[in-house]
């Protein structure tokens, strides 16, 4: 009896071992895992991890599926783009303690998940009740994110879990976004995709390619403006985080019996919350956006709000009318009923339950209240609304928009207010400010036919005025001998200046794809109404690139002006801009160190010609990522001359009141004193060469350890002699370090603070093509990086008007 006793407590352990073995299922560097072997379990058997074929497709992939769930669901691929396509895959730990898939057959590693972190003893892979697969020290706890040296919620698919993070760690420049599959039968990324946009007022964002498909609007402490029934759930809480360290957005179960998760829907391109039901045995879906054509991005344009319960659905906010006369066109958006004085004479109205507009242009302040963010925008002349940043309690923080306010949708539900700002005019007409007014009638009338007499006299000289600048610029083009394209033409070939053909947008207005009935494919650009570029930028482009004949230089295939239309058409470059490409997680890989120094050599030689071997001397004034082009063998070309200056053979330099180019690139001598020169652009250009570099943007960037721009963290290390540090780390171990190190010394010889200091793009290209040593560089201008005139206690500073994403303009006395 004693020893079947001993015999079932024995089995009871042992079993008892055996389960706690399988709750904690791992792999160390000793296993591996074969396809068609076993798979890694999760401690609550909630997720499995091993190999699968998708859909119909024979090719084999490593995945982790919900285990509990008879609909196979997979929520994460390691090796989506490097399929293997027999049952010869192994997973395992390598002697250098990286993750590796492998092809039995050869050896060919197909997938690696390389640890930035050095492990103090062995490691172990092994995957968490979570979902997360982490890989960690045997010896530690891993009961924190911080203990982990590799964990695939750094490295979304296209599903979002709880509790993984949706955004940026800053610390590192990590971004983690989501991309659906390209099929279902093929988890390669797709061109769906969804992030957190980094800004001063940061959203959610989805793109098809690199067009904004949808927004959530910023986050106002409670919620997302643009998705306010977030705040009435009682199945998920949701979190966003805007600190100086992490950017996301998360969420986590209230009820952790059920499951719940986010997925980009290719399919259908919508984001879908996804609920399984116990009942059903399906997925529910919990809510999707977008929900209607209201959330697609931009529908009725500038200042039109949608309203989807109405028809028609686009509506002018009040104090606006429609810029279009055509039924159901809204692509031009609305327009004031009166003019701004862009003084403190304007004042604002308030609108609530909305969608707050496209923050890509808005600045914030998390310490002033919202009398204080009136007063600043008022001051402004390019502000346009401001709201309150976070709407708990009180309300406080400053948010305040600084271009056309876009992308408004009607929230029934939405409880934060926007205040937009209006002409003195519109305001007494909104108020109903009565005046008095005692007339005899036959006075009044003999007024009347005064004034509508004198109306009709200046309306009369306008259109001739109208008729006569029309007729002189149309001449002025005709003279440089540039095709002359119909509206009708550009028209048909943009479909109507669609959004799906829409390309991108400036500071001179959007740009479109087009083709032509010939079949030849074109860039359009279309100068917005809105624009604080015009008809001299316009015609200044066309003077500029019309003699301007360079391999690195895009090419101006005509113009259109045709009534308030005034249209640039280029040759389309498939590749569209370089900021598309070096900025972007997945893009960027496409380009190695030999095709990035292809383009540092192509963007030098380009700006040579323009200072030096043109026949004109002409000041760029802009040059930036945006405005480098790539065509379909990546070689760059300078682009957007709507800024540019030509200057005489024998001058240096110039100055201007107003300051129109891009901060972040702009030299100090331009941005502070509106003086400009050839070595303006020669600072841009090594602005260019560091981001080109190092993969990071100069505007926004952020450190965690010092308050430093860009430049000033090349700097530090070029000090502390360290530039490799600088370097991209994809391609680090690849690149040519001589030549990468020679880039990082050139780009800071170009940023010195006295623009006399800096060589001339001559110089720039002749060392860039010898081995000779350079000179050692002084101390950079623009060392921290923030905007003067923006900060809450610069009452004295000029202002800087934000007229896009990019580019300023600073208004100075004369």
């Amino acid at each position: 009896m004693h020893i079947l006793s001993f015999l079932l407590i024995s089995l009871k352990l042992l079993f008892f071992f055996y389960e706690f073995a399988f709750a904690t299922d791992s792999i160390s560097s000793s296993e591996s895992i074969n396809d068609g072997g076993r798979t890694l379990v999760s401690g609550d058997g909630r997720f499995e991890l091993g190999f699968f074929s998708p859909g119909s497709s024979k090719n084999r992939y490593i995945g982790i599926w919900f285990k509990k769930v008879p609909v196979k669901t997979v929520v994460w691929v390691a090796n989506r783009i490097n399929p293997i396509n027999d049952s010869s895959g192994v997973l395992m730990i390598n002697s250098t303690g990286s993750v590796v898939v492998v092809m039995r057959a050869n050896k060919t590693v197909v997938w690696s998940a390389n640890s930035t972190k050095e492990a103090k003893s062995s490691v172990v892979l092994q995957l968490l009740n979570s979902g997360n697969l982490v890989l960690r020290d045997e010896q530690s706890s891993g009961d924190g994110l911080g203990s982990y040296l590799w964990q695939s919620f750094d490295y979304p698919c296209d599903t979002l879990l709880p509790d993984m993070k949706l955004g940026w760690d800053l610390k590192t420049g990590l971004e983690r976004r989501l991309s659906s599959w390209t099929s279902p039968d093929d988890p390669s990324p797709g061109d769906f995709t969804c992030g957190v946009e980094r800004q001063g007022n940061p959203e959610i964002v989805m793109w098809k390619g690199s067009n904004k498909f949808y927004r959530g609007g910023p986050w106002n402490g409670i919620t997302f403006s643009g998705t306010p029934d977030l705040r009435h759930n009682s199945t998920f809480e949701v979190n966003f985080v805007n600190n100086e360290d992490e950017l996301y957005y998360t969420f986590k179960m209230i009820d952790k019996s059920m499951f719940s998760i986010l997925v980009m829907n290719k399919t259908r391109y919508e984001r879908e919350r996804l609920t399984w039901s116990e009942t059903t045995q399906n997925w529910n879906v919990h809510s999707r956006v977008p929900r209607d054509y209201c959330d697609d991005y931009g529908f009725c344009g500038a200042y039109g709000n949608c309203i989807a319960t109405q028809s028609p659905s686009c509506q002018c906010l009040e104090g606006f009318k429609p810029k279009s006369t055509g039924y159901g066109d809204w692509s031009k958006g609305c327009m004031r009923n009166k003019a701004l004085n862009y003084s403190k004479l304007d004042g604002f109205i308030k609108f609530n339950r909305l969608k707050l507009p496209d923050a890509t242009n808005c600045w914030v302040n998390k310490s002033m209240n919202l009398k204080q963010c009136r007063v600043k925008c008022l001051e402004n002349s390019s502000c346009m609304a401001y709201s309150n940043l976070d709407i708990r309690g009180r309300g406080n923080g400053c948010a305040m928009w600084f271009s056309d306010l876009i992308d408004i949708k009607q929230n029934l539900n939405g409880v934060q207010d926007l205040f937009i700002r209006m002409s003195a005019s519109e305001l007494g007409t909104k108020e109903g400010t009565k005046m008095k007014i005692v007339v005899i009638v036959t006075t009044t009338a003999a007024v009347a036919g005064v004034l509508i007499v004198g109306y009709y006299i200046y309306k009369s000289r306008t259109d001739l005025e109208k008729s006569e600048s029309k007729g002189k610029t149309n001449q002025k083009i005709e003279d440089m001998e540039l095709p002359l394209f119909e509206l009708d033409t550009i028209a048909n070939a943009t479909n109507n200046f669609s959004f799906n053909k829409k390309l991108g947008e400036g500071g001179f207005g959007p740009v479109y794809k087009g083709t032509l009935v010939d079949g030849q494919e074109i860039a359009v650009k279309r100068l917005s109404n809105i624009s604080t570029q015009g008809i001299n930028e316009l015609r200044n482009e066309v003077k500029l690139i019309a003699k301007l004949q360079h391999r690195n230089l895009v090419k101006l295939l005509g113009c259109c002006i045709q009534g308030e239309e005034k249209i640039l058409i280029y040759e389309f470059l498939p590749n569209k801009s370089l900021d598309n490409f070096i900025f972007d997680q997945t893009r960027s890989k496409l380009l190695d160190w030999s095709k990035r120094f292809h383009i540092i050599w192509g963007i030098a030689r380009g700006l040579l010609y323009l200072h030096q071997d043109s026949r004109l001397r002409i000041i760029h004034r802009d040059l930036k990522t945006s405005n480098v082009l790539l065509d379909d063998e990546m070689n760059p070309k300078i682009s957007d001359f709507g800024l540019a200056r030509i200057f005489n053979g024998d001058q240096n330099e110039g100055k201007t009141n107003r300051v129109i180019g891009t901060y972040g690139y702009m030299a100090p001598e331009y941005a502070i004193n509106g003086i400009f020169s050839i070595k303006s652009d020669v600072f841009s250009y090594g602005i260019l060469l560091l981001e080109l570099v190092s993969g990071k943007k100069s505007r926004g960037f952020y450190h965690p350890d010092h308050n430093l721009s860009l430049i000033g963290h090349a700097w530090k290390l070029w000090k502390e002699g360290k530039p490799l540090e600088l370097i991209d780390p994809f391609f680090r171990e690849s690149c040519n370090e001589s030549e990468a190190i020679r880039c990082i010394n050139i780009s800071l010889l170009c940023l010195e603070h006295q623009p006399d200091d800096r060589p001339s793009m001559s110089s720039v290209v002749l060392m860039l093509g010898s081995d000779n040593a350079l000179p050692e560089p002084k101390q950079p201008g623009f060392l921290i990086d923030r905007i003067p005139g923006l900060e809450p206690d610069s009452s004295n500073k000029p202002e800087f008007s934000l007229s896009n994403e990019v580019t300023i303009s600073l208004l100075e006395a004369r």
